[in-house]
């Protein structure tokens, strides 16, 4: 064989190793099955231990019931996973924007975007803005409220300093004015002895307290989305992560087709929540 020809072999043989690592993702890009995710060809989304209702339904993220485990699929898909290809895992609320590695490419459990987490984590887009909710107890004349109105006679709070205290001030404007307490604890108490008709907190406390702290909570209705401002949730990334961009685009993409709305509609609107006028 002349030199000729073993270079020509040589040449050949790298130019097919170096199309073969690029076939196998071996370049480490984003993207469904790049080298930038936790598991290669998985897509690892992390939630809480337990995760709650109307967030994830029976604790089981993996059904796609529920707000958020929704846009967790809609999201994946967006990036180019089949819903097989979705893996969950689970961490506490401070284990997930706490600084360090993650074990997963994104954590999604109601995190409040603030400039104080954004120096340990990166963030997403918001996929959700939080309103302003009334509840009470089924033994509270407010049970029977239906619109802003039927609350102006009635005693109303709110733990102060809050845009659900801001709420009650400027939208309900109770005749008796906005019942001040320290914390929302302090102002559950109050409304389950009577001392209140009715509480305003922000909607995901509001599914919470009446779900499963109060005996006989009820839902009265969100105040309209001009009262007050809410958190805005984002997917939580690890800080400098790789992916943050692709998955922002994601969401961006989910808002921007109106997907985001009819999810929010879907689990956290209807009935459940109707907008108080």
């Amino acid at each position: 064989m002349t030199r000729r020809s073993l270079t020509a072999i040589l040449v050949a043989a790298a130019a097919t190793i170096a199309l073969a690592a690029c076939s196998a993702g071996g370049s480490g890009g984003a993207g469904a099955g790049g080298g930038d995710y936790v598991t290669d060809g998985k897509l690892t989304i992390g939630t809480g231990e337990p995760a709650y209702y109307p967030w994830v339904i029976d604790d089981a993220p993996e059904s796609g019931e529920g707000f958020e485990a929704a846009v967790a699929y809609a999201v994946a898909d967006e990036l180019g996973f089949d819903a097989d290809d979705v893996v969950w895992v689970r961490s506490t609320f401070e284990q997930a924007i706490a600084p360090g590695p993650k074990d997963f490419d994104f954590n999604l459990q109601q995190f409040s975007i603030t400039d104080e987490r954004e120096q340990n984590v990166d963030f997403s887009s918001p996929y959700y803005e939080t309103t302003q909710v009334v509840i009470t107890v089924d033994s509270s004349p407010a049970a029977a409220a239906t619109s802003i109105a039927d609350l102006k006679d009635l005693l109303v709070g709110a733990q102060t300093g809050t845009t659900s205290f801001d709420a009650v001030e400027q939208v309900i404007a109770p005749t008796a004015g906005a019942q001040v307490f320290n914390t929302n604890d302090d102002a559950k108490l109050a409304l389950q002895n009577g001392t209140v008709d009715a509480i305003v907190v922000d909607l995901p406390t509001a599914f919470y307290l009446t779900g499963v702290e109060l005996d006989g909570g009820k839902i009265v209705g969100q105040l309209p989305a001009t009262a007050g401002g809410g958190d805005a949730f984002g997917l939580v990334l690890a800080k400098g992560s790789p992916l943050t961009a692709d998955v922002t685009a994601a969401v961006d993409a989910l808002r921007a087709d109106g997907t985001l709305d009819a999810l929010a509609a879907e689990w956290l609107g209807g009935e459940a929540a109707p907008v108080l006028e």
